[in-house]
């Protein structure tokens, strides 16, 4: 009788409509799948896409251990993603010559000549979303602080 009970008890915070999470889940799929849509005539998925951003913020080689901080990836599915954008001719992958564990990437000539062509995917998206570039700039920076107190939280 008490699980009856329950069973019937509305309790708000237990709606689905109430869960951060889905909400979270749904929208990240959802903006993903606008960014999939618009990547793939460039042949590069949106964890691709992630990877050619981090790697054109600076000069030089990256190590993949810098790659999966900045992009937030685990190197399960990092480097499946740099294997397969070095041999579409978007990366140069080399092991350090002092620590083997260590390996190198690098945006290749191709991968450079993509960059107007992304600008313009990033521009697509802003202007099919349903926000203002304002308020896109602060539920990003809400989400990035949201981010960084979630990690620092777990060490």
């Amino acid at each position: 009788m008490a699980a009856k009970i329950l069973a019937q008890e509305r309790i708000p915070d237990l709606e689905i409509d109430a869960q951060l999470c889905l909400a979270l889940q749904t929208t990240g799929s959802l903006v993903t799948r606008l960014y999939r849509r618009l990547l793939d005539p460039l042949d590069l998925t949106h964890p691709q896409y992630l990877i050619l951003l981090a790697l054109w913020e600076t000069e030089g080689p990256v190590t993949m251990g810098e790659v999966g901080r900045r992009t937030h990836m685990e190197t399960g599915a990092l480097t499946p993603q740099v294997k397969k954008m070095e041999a579409a001719g978007l990366l140069d992958r080399r092991r350090d010559d002092k620590d083997e564990r260590k390996v190198w990437v690098q945006p290749t000539a191709k991968a450079w000549s993509l960059r107007p062509q992304v600008m313009d995917v990033r521009r697509e998206v802003v202007e099919r979303l349903p926000l203002s570039e304002p308020q896109i700039a602060q539920l990003r920076d809400l989400l990035q602080k949201m981010i960084a107190d979630l990690e620092a939280s777990e060490t």
